[in-house]
């Protein structure tokens, strides 16, 4: 028997865009010869839907569009669809009116439906506020085959590989005690930095526990601030990775499984099979991108990519400092949707250096980018003038930095507003976290690509571009370094004031984001991360910045997330709070 999986990017709400291309791989798959066929989670709406769900209308459409696709659909073909089925009878009995689902397809029909058992509550995930938990396992037949049906969560309750106990049931048990030969697992799970790897090898884990091999098909694409790396793999009876689709761009494949030896057969496109004792030892599986630095980028420039083209933009624009941060971030615009749709803006102060403006030129040479030059000494004469009756007798301080950030701000959602393009915002994580940045300033925009990008990883990626490692199509200077060496070796600067360098106010940035990864990510306390070796009397004046800097993240622009704890949707946070417990414990 053949199983294809499609590995589809759908746009949430285009019920019948996202029908159309199941249809296309329907007929990719009838040409060669599968039996079955598997799409992603909720692959008729675009996952996560998320307050679409309770628009009646919207439930009405994608049902009588599943009909529309299943008469579409070559007959023979089974296909398996992701998409919310109405819980009638459970509303009635005060449970939720919906389930997240499975649906079979079939000689033009619906001929079964299975309900996603465990739904994900934490970080970016919200299933509890639309769905009704599914009751039980099943599965359905092609043949002799006996085909047990997951959806994305149902994979992830494996109590012996996480070593923690689990009171929601296990989904993979249940089938293995139907006596299923195969599970498939419809999938929309997010990317974070390593979890490929990982999620593999929890799969491979189940396999060799259940004995069951698995096919895996996930959703890929840049939803909002989630990005889906696809990445999609089959495993054998053995534990063995025999299918890997690839990450970050739409994919498909056909996979075989022998009926006489009871398993999948190998012979994957992307990658051979490997010993199980490789795969189960590491999170590190050798997918495309690997892990690291082009992993990131990959993600970066697909969620970019996505996003402007999901929300109806054609070109963007950005300012352009001579600094790193949005050296890095005009770098993955050019690649995501090409240079020629990308302007940089220039706005040097009096307190600007030459070598910022001759950095951005040069930068937006190496790129073959767009530039416009507005310097704004001018406008902050005028904003002076303005302000010097009521700021008399005042020193200069912060509040006239950020007219400087706020007069750029400004330049750029004209311009944005004037021409239709989508304004990119350029901070970082570290600077995100402690509020090293300007509400109704540089925070202006529709997008914050590297939001969830920490300052010592924007070096990274920036060295790792000029060793060579663009992904993409290759710049029009591809002979010479992308980003200006200057760039990257100058002391980073918000050049706000004369002589101003980061680090008057921050610690160097590796002590800075070790300490912010400990607190954001790792969930540690103040004391713990002092009894990690650092210095308390630079931890607490961090911490005390990160918790006072919520009501800035609270209004920031959506933000590409590649970390297990971004700033954005799966962060919830109060903005009027005290931390008093801290100085108690």
């Amino acid at each position: 028997m053949k199983i294809a999986i499609a590995q589809l990017n759908p746009t949430i709400g285009d019920i019948c865009g996202n029908s159309n291309l199941i249809l296309e791989a329907a007929k990719q798959a009838q040409i060669e010869g599968a039996n079955l066929l598997l799409t992603p989670e909720l692959s008729l709406l675009g996952y996560p839907p998320r307050d679409l769900l309770m628009d009646a209308s919207f439930i009405a459409a994608a049902s009588a569009q599943l009909q529309q696709l299943a008469r579409a659909l070559p007959p023979e073909l089974a296909v398996i669809v992701g998409t919310p089925i109405l819980n009638i009878e459970g509303v009635k009995l005060g449970g939720k009116s919906l389930f997240n689902s499975a649906v079979l397809l079939q000689n033009g029909a619906v001929q079964q439906v299975f309900h996603k058992r465990l739904l994900p509550t934490y970080d970016v995930f919200d299933e509890d506020r639309y769905f009704e938990p599914g009751k039980s396992s099943r599965y359905f037949t092609i043949g002799e085959l006996k085909i047990g049906v997951t959806i994305c969560e149902d994979l992830w309750n494996n109590e012996e590989f996480w070593g923690k106990r689990s009171y929601a049931g296990d989904p993979i048990s249940d089938l293995a005690k139907l006596g299923v030969d195969l599970v498939v697992n419809l999938s929309a799970s997010p990317y974070s930095v390593g979890k490929r790897g990982v999620r593999s090898a929890m799969l491979q884990h189940s396999v060799i526990r259940s004995g069951i091999p698995i096919v895996y098909a996930n959703q890929v694409g840049g939803n909002d601030d989630i990005i889906f790396d696809g990445s999609s793999f089959a495993v054998n009876r053995q534990g063995n990775l025999i299918q890997v689709l690839a990450s970050f761009e739409t994919d498909f494949a056909v996979l075989e499984y022998d009926e006489n030896k009871q398993d999948l057969l190998g012979g994957g496109n992307r990658q051979d099979a490997r010993s199980t004792s490789d795969l189960i030892s590491t999170t590190d599986l050798s997918f495309e991108p690997p892990f690291g630095d082009a992993e990131i980028w990959a993600a970066l420039v697909l969620g970019v990519r996505d996003y402007v083209r999901k929300c109806g933009f054609s070109k963007v624009v950005l300012g352009l400092s001579g600094g790193i941060d949005s050296a890095l971030v005009a770098a993955i615009a050019s690649c995501a949707i090409g240079p020629e749709n990308v302007l940089g803006v220039l706005m040097p102060s009096p307190y600007s250096s030459d070598h910022s403006v001759n950095d951005a030129l040069e930068l937006a040479r190496n790129l073959g980018i767009a530039i416009e030059l507005l310097p704004i000494g001018d406008l902050m004469k005028t904003y002076d003038r303005t302000l010097a009756d009521l700021f008399l007798n005042t020193t200069f301080g912060i509040a006239e930095e950020n007219i400087q950030s706020r007069i750029r701000g400004n330049l750029l959602m004209a311009i944005s507003n004037k021409f239709g393009h989508l304004l990119l915002s350029t901070g970082n994580k570290s600077e995100m976290s402690v509020g090293y940045c300007t509400l109704y300033g540089d925070m202006n925009g529709g997008l914050a690509v590297i939001s969830d990008v920490p300052k010592t990883r924007v070096y990274s990626l920036c060295r790792w571009l000029n060793a060579g490692g663009y992904v993409g199509a290759v710049p029009p200077s591809s002979d010479r370094e992308i980003i200006p060496v200057n760039i990257i070796n100058k002391a980073p600067s918000a050049e706000l004031k004369p002589g101003q360098v980061d680090q008057d106010s921050l610690p160097a940035y590796d002590v800075l984001d070790d300490i912010l990864q400990r607190l954001i990510e790792n969930h540690e306390s103040v004391q713990q991360i002092i009894a990690a070796g650092h210095d308390a009397a630079v931890v607490k004046p961090v911490v005390k910045l990160v918790r006072q800097s919520e009501f800035k993240r609270r209004q920031a622009a959506p933000g590409l997330k590649i970390s297990d704890r971004a700033f954005g949707t799966g962060w919830r946070m109060p903005i009027a709070k005290s931390s008093s417990y801290e100085t108690h414990h």
